[in-house]
């Protein structure tokens, strides 16, 4: 038995803002109505959102604008992360996405370390293409290198 809801705000692998979702109960009751994610479906709820409609598409594009700029400067970055390793080239710890977004930090590019798409942590030396998840519809590639410290 789902609930009818109207989103008030973009939930990641739900919807945007605006859509209508049917949902389970508990996920309703228990996070989206209380984080004011969502609403249940009311003419007030979709009069609000027809009011807000023309803001989140602005915000929606310059968003998508800022990700692809971002995009560009990724695929222009290399990074190069030094660890120790053993003789066989295996790491002595693993390269993470925590690691990647620090490195990418220090280069005036602040990317969250969940935005990152490492399927797994990083063990060895040598040089790595790893996914970058900006926007929705936009994700970047990373040249990541590790090497010997």
């Amino acid at each position: 038995m789902a609930v009818e809801l109207i989103l008030l705000e973009d939930v990641e692998d739900l919807g945007q803002a605006g859509d209508k979702v049917s949902v389970a109960p508990g996920y309703a009751r228990n996070y989206l109505v209380p984080k004011k994610l969502a609403e249940k479906v009311t003419q007030g709820a979709l009069r609000k959102i027809e009011a807000k409609r023309e803001r989140l598409e602005q915000q929606r594009k310059a968003a998508l604008e800022n990700a692809q700029a971002m995009a560009a400067k990724i695929k222009a970055a290399d990074i190069t992360i030094p660890m120790q390793a053993g003789e066989d080239e295996r790491l002595f710890g693993s390269v993470t996405q925590q690691i990647i977004a620090d490195a990418l930090a220090k280069q005036s590019l602040d990317i969250k370390p969940r935005n990152i798409k490492l399927p797994e942590p990083i063990k060895e030396l040598g040089a790595f293409n790893v996914d970058v998840k900006l926007h929705d519809d936009v994700e970047a590639t990373l040249k990541v290198w590790v090497v010997r410290t």
